[in-house]
């Protein structure tokens, strides 16, 4: 057998799900990152790379000119592209970021409640590289540097318990953490702190207010939550409640 017919028999193996209370203590901990905020201002930068990735593949995909994408050390991020500023190109686009960290997240739980845990691994690190071509500032390189090192050194020295915890964390975290931006992006625009959102461009776009897409996003990123929540779960629900 040849040396990538052995990695790629490797990286496809399923590996059993871990115990049901493993899966608890992942969603737990994801929770906290979410919801404390200390551990939010540290770990928001990874929502926003899934932000900004989801306007830049919604960008490609709509045939619309990608010229860059920016992360700031606020947890900010900008992907800026070329084209005609208004029609269902430039609509998808302004529309792909929010919902973008739900619909990774339930991608990810899918593949981790499947046992593809290190085609999850490598997944990621080949997004991370195809958008590290793309970052325009010296945070944003530092950053999917960081994150990247910390999915590689994941996936080539982790024993199969520790990346199947990792993964089914960052399959929570991914969805519990997109549906925070989204309530944070109303307060702001409650208060009008957020006149350009992604929300008040689409209003501007489409000539349907900005609330509207606002609660679209919400609807998605719980409808997200919902559905990659049992399939983390469903597995081993359904072992706990076989007839013995």
């Amino acid at each position: 057998m040849t040396p990538l017919r052995a990695f790629w028999n490797h990286l496809t193996a399923t590996q059993p799900a871990p115990p049901l209370w493993l899966v608890g203590v992942a969603a737990l901990l994801a929770l906290v990152l979410v919801g404390y905020r200390p551990a939010w201002h540290l770990s928001r930068g990874v929502i926003t790379i899934a932000h900004e990735g989801g306007h830049a593949l919604a960008a490609v995909l709509s045939r619309r000119k990608l010229r860059g994408i920016r992360l700031h050390s606020d947890t900010s991020g900008v992907t800026l592209t070329r084209g005609n500023p208004t029609g269902p190109g430039m609509i998808i686009t302004a529309a792909a970021g929010y919902v973008a960290p739900s619909l990774v997240g339930v991608g990810a739980a899918w593949l981790t409640s499947a046992g593809y845990v290190r085609v999850l691994l490598w997944g990621v690190l080949v997004l991370l590289a195809c958008m590290l071509l793309l970052i325009r500032n010296m945070f944003g390189v530092v950053s999917l540097l960081a994150v990247g090192g910390a999915v590689f050194a994941v996936s080539w020295f982790a024993q199969d318990d520790v990346q199947g915890f990792v993964a089914y964390g960052a399959a929570w975290f991914l969805m519990l953490g997109g549906v925070r931006p989204i309530l944070e992006l109303q307060g702001k625009r409650r208060r009008g702190r957020a006149p350009d959102s992604d929300a008040d461009q689409l209003a501007r776009l489409t000539r349907i207010p900005g609330a509207f897409w606002v609660m679209l996003f919400l609807l998605v990123a719980v409808a997200a939550l919902g559905l990659g929540g049992y399939l983390l779960v469903q597995s081993e629900l359904g072992t706990l409640l076989e007839p013995r």
